[in-house]
C-alpha cells in the first residue's frame, strides 16, 4: 500500500503509489464522483483525493483492505438502509476490496452532496 509518511499533491501521484489492483479502483471512484460532480474541483486534503464544490464535497482513500469513502455525516445517513452492510462511521464507510464498491451507490451519493452544497443548506466551516 501507499507509503504513510508521503505528501501527496495530486490525486494523479495518489494513485500511482497503489498497487495496480488498487489504481483501477481509484480510478473507478475517481471517475464515479466526477461524473456525479463534473463541476467540482478534484484536491487533495488530508493527504488523500478530495472534491470541493462550495466546500469539501467527499474524500475517498485506500488502506490495505477497503477503500475509505468519506460523504459526510449527512451523506451517511442520507442513505443509512443501502450502507447498513457496511462497516460506518459517523461521515465514513468502508468498502472492502475484496468484494464489489457499489458505484452505483457511491454515484447517489455524491449527487445528493452536491444538491445539499449547492441549495446552501450545509454552513461552511471557516
Amino acid at each position: 500500500m501507499a507509503p504513510l509518511k508521503k505528501k501527496y499533491s495530486t490525486v494523479d501521484e495518489y494513485i500511482a503509489d497503489f498497487p495496480s489492483s488498487v489504481q483501477s479502483i481509484l480510478q473507478r471512484m475517481r471517475h464515479t464522483i466526477h461524473k456525479a460532480a463534473p463541476k467540482a474541483e478534484e484536491v487533495i486534503s488530508y493527504n488523500m483525493p478530495a472534491i470541493k464544490l462550495n466546500g469539501m464535497l467527499v474524500y475517498y482513500a485506500a488502506y490495505e483492505r477497503h477503500i475509505g469513502f468519506y460523504p459526510t455525516a449527512s451523506g451517511i445517513s442520507a442513505f443509512e438502509k443501502e450502507l447498513s452492510g457496511y462497516k460506518q462511521g459517523k461521515g465514513s464507510v468502508q468498502f472492502k476490496l475484496d468484494e464489489e464498491i457499489p458505484y452505483d451507490l457511491v454515484q447517489r451519493i455524491v449527487e445528493f452532496r452536491v444538491e445539499e452544497q449547492l441549495s446552501g443548506k450545509v454552513k461552511k466551516k471557516r
